[in-house]
């Protein structure tokens, strides 16, 4: 997966993917005048010369735009995931890059809440600092919230947080399995996690995030034999097309042989 800056041959692409969503999604919320003042909004006009501004971006996967991105200043706008690829944990990563362009100049995000899209922004930790109301035609009213979410200095180029992991393969020497489930959190660039399952009774790891998402960590953990085992761990990250991240570990025991290992975790 690569976010990248949107170009004017990704218009009609990036367009469509808006204009569906809407489509399919806002009726369930909206009557149909609301409906159109948001196709309208999000117009092919509008969204070209947000692309000229250099505004928009587009994720993409192997088989092309899977979702889009725009912010202006400190406010985001117009985050959309292909609706055949929604549920994946695209818009969170879409998020994730316009939060790490906005963090360079300020310190806080803001955005424009549509009813389907605010409990969504909450798991992020956006919490909402205005209720306002729009009149369009025929006497509706779009009701929408102003959320906002303070970002902490120092960005990073995956957010883990909220997010599980498990193993898919590992080397003999080491002691977690696919019944062993990592819980990730993070805030800046300080991570941790607590694991346990298969051969670990109960482990925790902390450590650091970089910009590029790779993470330095210790981790600790009682096995079912009721020893304490002690490593330090470097992870290097993948986007994978399902929107899933895999993680390419190198590990290291302190404590007992002191030998290393590799592994590979993948998020459930």
């Amino acid at each position: 997966m690569e976010y990248r800056k949107a170009t004017g041959n990704d218009a009609e692409e990036i367009f469509r993917i808006v204009q569906d969503t809407i489509r399919t999604i806002y009726p369930r919320y909206y009557p149909l005048e609301v409906v159109e003042f948001f196709c309208e909004l999000h117009g092919r006009e509008n969204i070209g010369k947000d692309i000229e501004s250099g505004l928009v971006g587009a994720l993409w996967g192997d088989n092309g735009i899977v979702g889009t991105g725009c912010y202006k200043d400190d406010h985001i706008t117009r985050v959309y995931v292909k609706l055949e690829y929604q549920g994946r944990g695209y818009g969170s990563y879409i998020m994730q890059c316009l939060e790490n362009e906005i963090r360079k100049k300020h310190d806080t995000a803001y955005l424009d809440a549509s009813l389907p899209a605010s409990h969504l922004y909450e798991k992020r930790g956006y919490q909402t600092v205005k209720h306002e109301k729009w009149d369009v035609e025929n006497g509706r009213v779009l009701v929408y919230e102003i959320m906002a979410k303070l970002l902490p200095n120092t960005s990073t180029g995956i957010n883990y947080d909220g997010r599980f992991f498990v193993p898919r393969e590992n080397t003999e020497n080491g002691e977690v399995d696919g019944n062993t489930v990592f819980a990730y959190r993070q805030r800046g660039n300080v991570l941790w996690a607590d694991y346990s399952g298969g051969d670990i009774v109960k482990g925790h790891l902390v450590g650091t995030v970089s910009e590029s998402g790779e993470l330095d960590f210790y981790y600790q953990h009682i096995n079912e034999q009721k020893q304490v085992r002690v490593g330090v761990c470097h992870s290097v990250p993948r986007v994978l097309e399902n929107g899933k991240i895999e993680l390419s570990e190198k590990w290291r025991w302190l404590n007992g042989d002191k030998s290393e290992g590799a592994s590979v975790i993948v998020e459930k």
